[in-house]
């Protein structure tokens, strides 16, 4: 019988957001799935915070492990396996974390790096999706998001980003509902940064996985009342959902929609990062899987045995490494926004101001983005130093940008309102005067050369995502 020859195994994703298990009997192309289960314990939100997985959240993760154990072991499981991503990897004191886990549960955890999580990852979404001659699988967690391109379902190309809808909301949606400013600057960060990411593989089919593109599944059934099969999510379903999302509460959203509290307060931040990612990859429509890494896991251990994790980690790909993709997008953007000081000095365009304002906006973003890779201490220095020149300029742009608005008010106001709107003028002339002395002391201290080398010197060398 088949049943017999097959191992009954558990595997166990700890994620920034989650911690997932499924129970299966696994054979090399296709799993029996018996049990599924997922607890919502965010652990990236602490090391969004401090920079370490806080004894709260260890604890927390520690009591889902051990009810896991439990489970796996009431369904027969003769191995369980543990995977850890982005949180854990990202975070300061992951080796007493993963040390702690050992010891209270007994469980080897493996810290796997982005690249052997986004083959993983491929394999357990793709295992029902048939032959196709091109495919893509996006894995978009709570920290970090994972993309691998296959052709005739051999990969050919991965890549793990640091950005996840735990962290995008943590840093950029912490109202509830977040307002549109945050929402605008949530966005703006996705534009710029996504921009640069150099993705060398497209393909008219990419699968997406992760808890907020099959909430967002169940989102579309309960909000508009479309069928939940096929599992499919269009940029125009996503805008619908931006837009429901944007405007309640979290308990409300929680209430009526059938979402996880957690889950809910995330949602928007998946649903963005979902439909920047597909707008920069030229694809209006998606097909949602419930399967990722767990599978995956399972999958490579019934095909490679014991070295499972080796051989997902050699699937053959072309990759541009985390720290070598941050090195050469932060030296772009910064040569770019070094191309304005001269005019910007000359105080004689305002549009020079516009141009390196924004030319600084999209350095911080993928500052941002890139964090993870850099060393801590030189990068609050980089970050404080590119900081200051935005505000500068930020604060002459806006003036600039007042100004013109009173000369086409000048226009259209009766003689009366007009001395009004002179006065004014006038002392806003003289701030912005002030503002460009302002700006010319930050300006005239910028050492691009300095900058450069200190940027170089920031991204460590070897990260490994």
């Amino acid at each position: 019988m088949k049943t017999r020859s097959a191992p009954m195994c558990a595997a166990i994703d700890v994620g920034s957001n989650t911690i997932h298990i499924v129970v299966a009997r696994c054979f090399p192309d296709t799993l029996e799935i018996v049990a599924d289960e997922v607890e919502m314990v965010r652990i990236g939100e602490s090391v969004t915070a401090t920079g370490a997985i806080s004894p709260a959240k260890s604890q927390a993760a520690i009591a889902t492990l051990q009810i896991y154990q439990a489970l796996a072991a009431q369904h027969g499981a003769t191995r369980i396996f543990v995977v850890a991503t982005e949180a854990i990897r990202q975070a300061s004191n992951s080796s007493e974390f993963i040390a702690t886990v050992k010891e209270q549960t007994g469980l080897e955890m493996q810290l796997i790096s982005g690249a052997a999580e986004a083959a993983l990852t491929f394999f357990g979404a793709t295992y029902e999706a048939g032959e196709h001659e091109q495919i893509g699988v996006m894995d978009l967690g709570g920290g970090s998001l994972e993309l691998a391109f296959a052709r005739k379902m051999h990969l050919v190309w991965r890549t793990s980003l640091p950005i996840g809808s735990g962290w995008l909301h943590d840093r950029y949606l912490s109202g509830d509902p977040p307002t549109s400013g945050e929402i605008e600057a949530a966005e703006t960060f996705l534009q710029t940064y996504l921009r640069g990411v150099p993705i060398k593989q497209r393909a008219p089919t990419l699968i997406v996985t992760g808890g907020s593109a099959n909430s967002l599944c169940y989102l579309v059934q309960e909000a508009f009342h479309r069928p939940i099969e096929p599992r499919r999510l269009s940029l125009e379903d996503l805008a619908r959902c931006q837009g429901l999302l944007s405007a309640l509460e979290t308990t409300d959203i929680a209430n009526l929609y059938k979402q996880p509290l957690a889950r809910a307060r995330i949602l928007l931040a998946g649903t963005l990062i979902i439909a920047h990612v597909m707008r920069r990859l030229q694809i209006h429509e998606i097909v949602v899987s419930p399967h990722g890494i767990r599978e995956g896991v399972l999958l490579a251990y019934a095909r490679f045995g014991e070295n499972w994790l080796g051989e997902a980690g050699k699937e053959e790909t072309t990759e541009e490494s985390f720290a070598q993709s941050a090195r050469t997008v932060l030296l772009e953007r910064l040569h770019t926004m070094l191309e304005w000081p001269a005019e910007v000095l000359k105080h004689e365009d305002i549009e020079a101001v516009h141009k390196m304002r924004v030319a600084s906006r999209r350095l911080r973003a993928a500052l941002d983005a890139y964090q993870s890779c850099c060393d801590r201490t030189l990068f609050k220095k980089v970050y404080r130093k590119i900081k200051k020149v935005a505000d500068a300029l930020g604060e002459a742009r806006d003036t600039d940008v007042m100004l013109h608005h009173l000369y086409e008010q000048l226009e259209n106001v009766s003689e009366e309102e007009q001395e009004g709107v002179r006065r004014l003028v006038e002392r806003l002339h003289a701030y912005r005067q002030q503002k460009q002395q302002e700006l010319t002391v930050v300006l005239s201290r910028l050492d691009g050369k300095k900058l450069e080398d200190q940027i170089k010197a920031c991204v460590r060398e070897g990260t490994d995502n």
